[in-house]
């Protein structure tokens, strides 16, 4: 058996696909450790192709593409933890690269804390079209899953969790929590997420801490689609549907809701007055659409 596999879920992004194989091949851990699990979510475009061209010119390296016809990332991670045959498992997504100790940290990681279920490293965003000028902190932390806790092994605090596409763990906590929710995270073309805090909220009742590895980093490309006032709002406003169907407490979740509400008009009023005015009229428009998610499911 391996010591680790890396799963990676994709659908209909063979050129991004391709840029993210080429990290995977230049990992600094033996080959003989690990694999690589590809899942292709029915795919339209040359993911096939494209794929079987990468893997036959790097045979010396455990990539393989496996088939999930479900549509949905869940469906398509559970696809490939079902598959793989590692040890640990760590999930990452298909518009990233990786720093080239990923696998290693990883695995070093796992090896010395015997102990840790779960985990989850560093995402730092990179914008293909520039920086906008709206952008902040926390925008950004919303599109991109932006994540940077420390230098050195350290626990999440209790209202963070690793980011859905930079997350490791050992493969025995899903026969304990079970996988991710299908109900929940992208499908095709729709934006509904928070199967990664689903996951996390289950290991954390059982009573697992989460660590964060910083040298697992990961590198998140930002496409200028994704930047778009449509993307923006469709974003927000299914992150606050999802957030929704997660809680068993809805009255409390709005009554949440509105307290950050006021935390975020604060926020704004400081923006504005050191001139970030773009900063200050996304924030709010940020919280606006979460709130209305979360109100309308």
């Amino acid at each position: 058996m391996k010591k680790l596999s890396l799963i990676i879920a994709t659908y209909n992004r063979s050129e991004s696909l391709l840029r993210l194989l080429g990290s995977v091949v230049s990992q600094t851990a033996p080959k003989e450790l690990w694999e690589c699990v590809v899942v292709n979510n029915n795919s339209s475009d040359s993911t096939v192709e494209d794929f079987a061209r990468f893997a036959s010119e790097n045979e010396g390296f455990n990539l393989r593409l496996v088939t999930e016809v479900k549509q949905g990332l869940s469906n398509a991670r559970n696809c490939g933890i079902t598959s793989s045959v590692g040890h640990y498992i760590a999930i990452v997504d298909d518009d990233e690269t990786l720093e080239e100790s990923f696998v290693e940290s990883y695995i070093a990681f796992f090896d010395s804390f015997p102990q840790a279920m779960a985990a989850g490293g560093a995402v730092r965003a990179v914008f293909e079209s520039g920086r906008p000028r709206w952008m902040s902190h926390y925008t950004e932390r919303m599109i991109a899953n932006t994540l940077d806790l420390d230098i050195a092994v350290t626990l999440f605090p209790k209202n963070r969790v690793p980011a859905g596409g930079n997350m490791a763990f050992r493969r025995e906590i899903f026969d304990a929590v079970g996988m991710f929710n299908p109900q929940l995270g992208r499908n095709g073309a729709s934006l509904m997420g928070g199967e990664e805090n689903d996951l996390f909220a289950r290991i954390r009742e059982r009573g697992y801490d989460i660590f964060f590895v910083p040298n697992a980093a990961i590198e998140h490309y930002i496409p200028a689609e994704k930047l778009t006032d449509q993307y923006f709002d469709r974003l927000c406003y299914n992150i606050g549907v999802s957030k929704a169907m997660r809680t068993d407490n809805l009255r409390g979740l709005i009554a949440t809701e509105r307290q950050k509400m006021v935390v975020t008009y604060i926020l704004a009023a400081l923006y504005t007055l050191t001139f970030q005015l773009p900063k200050a009229q996304y924030l709010i428009r940020m919280r606006k659409g979460i709130y209305k998610g979360v109100k309308q499911l």
